[in-house]
């Protein structure tokens, strides 16, 4: 008799062990599913929010008027857009001469800085670093202030060049935060492994430090074409007759109505954009990992 409550007892013991276990993975499985359906109930909330304008805009894009009523499917802004839009695109092209120019020079000099402010000691250290962040702080409409009374003080004419010198300007502590936050993940033996095999200061720069920076110095570049292509209010104090930007165009375009050819070169930039991230996909990873 003892012997069969002993051997009932092993049995009962791991099926309610398997039962507790059972109801509580299904309360757990319960939970979850509570959790990740309101989770993706935001998520597609915070989707939406973000891209329907997007849409909206693609489809409108197509619309045969000018109003916000669909009156059938059309080309005809597209068409406008690329035959029949000379200042538009003179425009486009100094944004995008303007947003590579001053990103590159941003890019040389902010890496260059944060290389330097990371690896050398001077007394005045603290206080660089510091003013090298005011251009991020600062109200946009204080810095083209700024710029425009120092242009008017030098004499030189607002043009293509004082644009270039104000986005040069406000993008670089962009492109010096981004380096020196790489620069801070640096293992610091490989400079002295550098040093002990002979190499240079100037061989360690370029064959160390910098290949090394290198996702830093990317990450920095693509901010600063970004933030230049997109600004406005320092460029509307800086730019001179002729030297208007996209932003600027479309400024002026927009006092008189909301132009579907706006809506059509929105969707091609777009369209540009999505086909540049996928050929730079496999390179950005690439860097990255290294």
């Amino acid at each position: 008799m003892t012997s069969f409550r002993r051997i009932l007892h092993h049995i009962v013991t791991p099926l309610k062990s398997t039962v507790s276990l059972g109801e509580a993975a299904r309360h757990a499985k319960r939970a979850y599913r509570n959790h990740s359906s309101f989770s993706q109930t935001i998520f597609i909330a915070t989707m939406g929010f973000l891209f329907l304008p997007l849409i909206v805009l693609v489809l409108y894009s197509f619309n045969a008027s000018k109003g916000m009523h669909w009156t059938g499917f059309s080309l005809v802004w597209y068409e406008q857009l690329f035959l029949h839009s000379r200042d538009l695109w003179r425009s486009f092209w100094n944004s995008m001469f303007i947003a590579a120019s001053s990103a590159a020079s941003a890019t040389l000099i902010g890496a260059l800085g944060a290389i330097g402010i990371n690896w050398y000691r001077f007394k005045l250290r603290g206080y660089v670093q510091t003013i090298s962040f005011l251009p991020m702080i600062l109200p946009e409409i204080i810095i083209g202030v700024s710029l425009s009374i120092f242009f008017a003080g030098l004499k030189i004419r607002l043009s293509l060049l004082t644009i270039f010198i104000a986005h040069t300007t406000f993008n670089l502590p962009f492109v010096f935060l981004m380096v020196m936050a790489r620069l801070d993940e640096f293992d610091f033996s490989i400079i002295e492994a550098a040093h002990d095999l002979g190499a240079t200061e100037g061989q360690t720069l370029l064959k160390v430090i910098i290949p090394l920076s290198m996702p830093g110095i990317v990450s920095g570049f693509l901010t600063a074409v970004t933030i230049s292509l997109e600004d406005f209010v320092i460029t509307s104090f800086v730019a001179g007759p002729g030297s208007s930007t996209l932003p600027l165009y479309i400024y002026s375009a927009i006092r008189f109505g909301v132009s579907p050819v706006i809506n059509a070169l929105s969707v091609v930039m777009i369209l540009g954009t999505v086909l540049l991230t996928c050929l730079l996909r496999n390179f950005l990873k690439y860097i990255a990992a290294k």
